[in-house]
């Protein structure tokens, strides 16, 4: 209750709380990453990493606020190519390209969605909350749906090698529900349209779910059952965010090119 409340706040009251709350959210978020894949023994280098994930979600801010010009990305490229030579001169590295590799889907995985969600905040050229606070209630809707359905109906497994719980039951009740939302919200947030809200409804259901059935592939090849415990009774933010994570680039891509 009070993460959701302190996130909601910050959307909200404006860009700059915006831009504070969710850059926090994607450092600590990459970090998580990064600290989950050392209990393998993996070795990627994650100061570089998170410090890069940051700079993506600072300099998209930025260009899409219209205070700096695109070419600024390119600054990204060179530093991201230091890892390499970082783990040239690594002498006790046994698995050199494995941790590389691991770099850079911290990145891909944890940074980019969370970057290109100023993408939808600067949807109409100025910062507007509501696409993004759309998103969350939807998520969050459609994740209460499928638990009270699933606990209630669900016989039928949805993907029982990931998650033995979810069932198709619980996925449909929640794709109700954030369809149901969808229409609400589309009565007093003006950014898109009823046909647009229900689609993005359709978008964060199936992206969603897989967000969340990704997440928990991820941590059963690390055999663990949290991300983290820095939320008490609900993990890490890996966890409170694997819907969201997977749905924005389907988003962004539904708002920018369909």
């Amino acid at each position: 209750m009070i993460g959701a409340i302190v996130i909601v706040s910050a959307l909200i009251y404006g860009e700059w709380t915006y831009f504070i709350v969710f850059l926090l959210i994607a450092v600590f978020a990459q970090w998580e990453f990064y600290r989950l894949v050392r209990f393998q023994s993996y070795v990627p280098v994650r100061l570089l990493g998170v410090f890069i994930g940051g700079l993506l979600f600072i300099l998209s801010f930025l260009i899409e606020k219209g205070i700096l010009e695109s070419r600024y990305y390119f600054a990204i490229f060179p530093l991201a190519s230091m890892v390499f030579l970082i783990k040239l001169y690594k002498k006790s590295d046994s698995n050199p390209f494995i941790n590389i590799a691991l770099f850079y889907l911290g990145i891909c995985y944890v940074s980019l969605p969370f970057t290109l969600m100023n993408v939808i905040v600067f949807y109409h050229d100025e910062y507007s909350y509501q696409i993004l606070f759309g998103l969350l209630l939807m998520i969050w809707a459609s994740d209460t749906g499928a638990y009270f359905a699933g606990s209630a109906f669900g016989k039928t497994k949805l993907f029982e090698r990931i998650s033995p719980k979810k069932s198709w039951e619980g996925s449909i009740g929640g794709a109700i529900v954030a369809l149901a939302f969808a229409i609400l919200l589309s009565r007093y947030y003006t950014d898109l349209n009823v046909v647009e809200w229900i689609i993005a409804a359709g978008i964060v259901v199936v992206a969603g779910t897989y967000g969340d059935l990704v997440e928990s592939l991820f941590k059963r090849s690390l055999s663990i059952k949290d991300s983290g415990n820095i939320i008490p009774g609900h993990g890490g933010f890996l966890d409170r965010f694997d819907s969201l994570i997977l749905s924005v680039p389907f988003i962004v891509v539904f708002l920018k090119l369909l």
